[in-house]
């Protein structure tokens, strides 16, 4: 079974904006960070593109793979 995943973003200082990735148990709650930035980004618009590319690595790296059906 798999638990949610919740993309956030913080400005730690002005101008610094930090995505990170927290997964949940099922119930949706008592979050831990599974990935976070390494590096803030200039924009709340980065973070929340470089958050969300990391979310879909995530769940690409979580999905089993389509083997025999033609899905690519």
């Amino acid at each position: 079974m798999t638990h949610p995943i919740e993309l956030t973003i913080e400005e730690p200082l002005p101008g610094a904006y930090v995505w990170q990735l927290l997964e949940t148990d099922d119930q949706g709650t008592h979050p831990r960070v599974l990935r976070r930035a390494y590096e803030p980004a200039e924009s709340y618009e980065l973070a929340l593109s470089l958050g969300q590319r990391a979310l879909q690595s995530e769940i690409r790296h979580r999905t089993p793979h389509a083997h025999g059906t033609g899905a690519s």
